[in-house]
């Protein structure tokens, strides 16, 4: 039953064109039948009319930022039939939104995704575009840099324009997240500065070092993983699953990442909401936590003189 709502529902979607002619038609619609489907959001939007108004700018070729100037445009068959259809895709297959479109925002920097990688929404992204060298103790200046598990790439390419004169390594061990972070570095002319790496954690990096380790790791609990929605489940399985408590990387990231900091050197890891198990795992550790706009005790800082031993 409930997949013949679902697609009468798509159905309807489809045969709204006639009826429906502004952008704030289809804006107001959209929320409408992304509220009766129950969507499930948190991959650049938090809710139903986020959502839809991301869907209609990115589809109609718009600045992303604001749908108010747009409300009244009148929008041609065509372009009816092209929301149409992304709206009724986003709730028949219930995928990230950014699958939909292709890409991904961290601030003003776009990102090409799709199913290989995890849709880029690091807090850490947030940070660095903010700032990140502010927030650091660093002893000495910035000269190269570690994103381990980089996905996508964004991390990698953020550092890159907030360190200007760093060398960048993107390290994970998928090889489809590593094609799609050489689009990304490409796309941003970054080829010179950004290295991709295939590696499991540390173990192709013997013997290197670097200033600043930044990771946005696995870090979903093996429940929390069986009980993801459509939108989650969507997602490439391995950058989300942290082992048991969702820690189980961290962990091996903090046990080595002495190995390979100078002194003087940061490490930055998110962790989502693991922050009391992290405590009580490394007692005498002086976690230094990086809170967001969006975000409470989700992302930690230590020098290499704090890491635990």
């Amino acid at each position: 039953m409930a997949s013949q709502n679902a697609k009468s529902a798509v159905d309807e979607i489809r045969n709204a064109t006639t009826e429906l002619v502004t952008v704030r038609d289809w804006l107001r619609y959209a929320v409408s039948r992304f509220s009766a489907a129950g969507l499930v959001y948190g991959h650049g939007t938090t809710n139903a009319f986020d959502e839809a108004a991301y869907l209609l700018l990115a589809s109609l070729n718009l600045p992303i930022d604001t749908i108010d100037p747009w409300l009244d445009a009148r929008l041609t068959p065509s372009e009816r039939e092209t929301i149409a259809d992304i709206i009724a895709r986003r709730i028949e297959t219930r995928v990230p939104a950014s699958y939909l479109t292709g890409e991904a925002w961290i601030g003003p920097y776009r990102f090409i995704v799709d199913e290989r990688v995890i849709v880029p929404r690091s807090f850490i992204g947030e940070l660095i575009v903010g700032g990140l060298d502010g927030l650091l103790e660093t002893a000495q200046p910035t000269k190269r840099v570690l994103d381990l598990c980089t996905g996508s790439g964004c991390l990698a390419i953020l550092l890159a324009d907030c360190f200007a004169e760093a060398q960048i390594v993107a390290a994970d061990v998928s090889d489809d997240a590593l094609d799609v972070a050489r689009i990304n570095i490409a796309a941003y002319e970054l080829e010179d500065r950004v290295l991709p790496v295939k590696s499991d954690l540390f173990s192709a990096l013997a013997g290197e070092r670097f200033d600043l380790i930044v990771s946005n790791p696995p870090y979903v609990s093996a429940a929390a993983v069986a009980h993801f929605p459509p939108e989650y489940a969507a997602e490439p399985v391995l950058a989300h699953a942290g082992g048991e408590d969702g820690l189980s990387l961290v962990r091996r990231i903090l046990d080595e990442a002495g190995d390979h900091l100078n002194a003087g050197g940061s490490l930055v890891v998110e962790i989502g909401q693991g922050r009391d198990k992290l405590e009580e795992s490394y007692p005498d550790a002086r976690f230094q936590w990086l809170d967001t706009e969006l975000s409470e005790g989700e992302v930690f800082a230590l020098s290499k003189e704090q890491l635990p031993v």
